[in-house]
């Protein structure tokens, strides 16, 4: 595809791209192994413990702060949008957990001497167009001179204790529901190599700038027992943080797992990520695949969905309302993808 931005292109000055960037799961899981007990905090409803999406801390019988902050390096070398990208992926943490967002703070390292102030600008501009959608303000921040450019938020948002949505509360029996398609890794990689065609960038872009805001109302809905957006572990690995947390074990159907259009070709003739190889070696130990399961299919499961959909686990009786419901919010893409069993906290694929 023709580059329409002047040089240099935003994504040659980066290592990597968009939540491909995140640390391997194995990597992050030793990390936090000596983080400090939060016990002594009796109102901070959640830490670090799950790997959830977003620490909650309880302010009053009627409201749960949730924070979160997220910010990565270009995905895409149009900076207005790779700052709605940035912004969109970030706010979705607070929509995960079933909150409302209500104010972000702009996170910016930028090679200043490298990049014209007017691309940074418009990736500022991008994020706070994002941040208007979602009827909350950009209302400060804190900038760096970085040798890559990063950029995305700390959000803020609301929630009621009683109606916070975890990604440890699965339970047996429950249907699993993705709400976006998989393959934006893929289309990232295809995108560094100049082989991602204009219908693939302009999927892509619609994909990372939609908004998961159906989450407050998932956290209203009957029936619903956990949510996590899935993001830079992939599928299959934000899948696993919900059957540890549970201690269940997760299926998933391949067969019924919507794909993003085009991504299954580029998989096919090898456009991967980094990040879904790593992925794999961090918890593929932890994942039963069918014999002689493609390569490629698997490398979509572990692919690193930037700004990627919500995983839903909902009581099978109130799948299909909740199915509907999401569908109605604009998430067309939306289908149960699998079901929560009783079992060891492992993910068993299905073709």
């Amino acid at each position: 595809m023709a580059d329409p931005f002047p040089s240099p292109r935003l994504t040659s000055l980066a290592h990597g791209g968009g939540c491909g960037c995140k640390l391997a799961p194995a990597v992050l899981q030793n990390i936090l192994a000596k983080m400090p007990a939060a016990a002594m905090f009796p109102n901070l409803m959640v830490g670090t413990e799950t790997g959830d999406d977003a620490a909650v801390y309880r302010l009053n019988d009627a409201q749960a702060i949730v924070a979160t902050t997220d910010f990565f390096m270009p995905v895409v070398d149009d900076p207005f949008q790779f700052g709605r990208i940035a912004a969109t992926n970030a706010l979705s943490d607070i929509y995960a957990m079933g909150a409302t967002p209500i104010l972000a703070l702009a996170i910016v390292g930028m090679p200043v001497d490298r990049m014209a102030m007017e691309s940074v600008q418009l990736i500022l501009a991008g994020g706070a167009s994002v941040c208007a959608v979602a009827g909350i303000p950009v209302a400060g921040g804190h900038s760096i001179d970085s040798v890559e450019p990063i950029y995305g938020l700390v959000a803020l948002g609301l929630v009621h204790p009683d109606k916070l949505l975890r990604n440890n509360t699965a339970r047996p029996g429950d249907r699993l529901i993705l709400t976006k398609g998989l393959g934006v890794g893929v289309f990232s990689a295809a995108l560094k190599q100049e082989i991602l065609d204009p219908a693939g960038y302009e999927t892509m872009i619609a994909s990372t700038t939609q908004l998961n805001a159906v989450g407050p109302a998932l956290a209203q809905a009957e029936g619903v027992h956990a949510v996590t957006d899935v993001t830079g572990f992939g599928l299959l690995g934000h899948a696993l943080e919900m059957a540890r947390g549970a201690g269940v074990t997760v299926r998933l159907d391949m067969a019924l797992t919507p794909l993003l259009p085009g991504a299954e070709a580029l998989a096919r003739d090898g456009v991967r990520t980094g990040a879904a190889v790593r992925n794999w070696a961090s918890y593929g130990h932890e994942a039963q695949l069918p014999a002689g399961f493609a390569d490629w299919r698997r490398d979509l499961l572990c692919d690193p969905q930037t700004s990627g959909g919500l995983l839903i686990s909902v009581r099978a009786d109130r799948a299909d309302q909740v199915l509907a419901q999401v569908r109605a919010a604009g998430f067309d893409r939306s289908v149960v993808v699998g079901e929560v069993t009783a079992g060891p906290p492992v993910a068993v694929v299905t073709e």
